[in-house]
């Protein structure tokens, strides 16, 4: 479990750096402030998660049984909540209408909340020695 946590984060990690250098340099003309700032602001969340799957992969403070749906969570929360960021801020640059998955935003964002209380509950619970 433990290597599938630093291999997601590994991935994670190395496509924020690649979406945000493309998002500063390739998008830059393309997008108005507002966007670029939404768009910067998915990169940044993916990042962060991307350092917390790398942290979970390489220690053992989470327990064994919180740690798949940790994992889980995390994982659709950063595809959707970061995902769904990229695709709305490029909307204008497509011919595809993203609009309507607007409501994948928020709910990635729950997930991502959701695996921040069950580390809180785990952390609660660990017995310390």
């Amino acid at each position: 479990m433990n290597k599938k946590f630093l291999i997601t984060g590994a991935i994670f990690g190395l496509l924020a750096v690649i979406i945000g250098a493309f998002g500063t340099h390739g998008l830059k003309p393309l997008l108005d402030e507002a966007a670029r700032e939404s768009f910067e602001t998915g990169v940044k969340y993916q990042t962060y998660h991307a350092l917390l799957f790398l942290i979970l992969g390489s220690s053992q403070i989470a327990l064994v049984r919180f740690k798949k749906l940790t994992y889980y969570l995390l994982l659709l929360g950063v595809i959707f909540f970061s995902g769904s960021i990229y695709l709305l801020a490029t909307n204008n640059l497509t011919s595809i209408d993203f609009k309507g998955i607007a409501l994948i935003t928020p709910l990635g964002g729950t997930l991502l909340i959701a695996a921040w209380i069950l580390l809180l509950i785990n952390f609660l619970k660990k017995q310390t020695k």
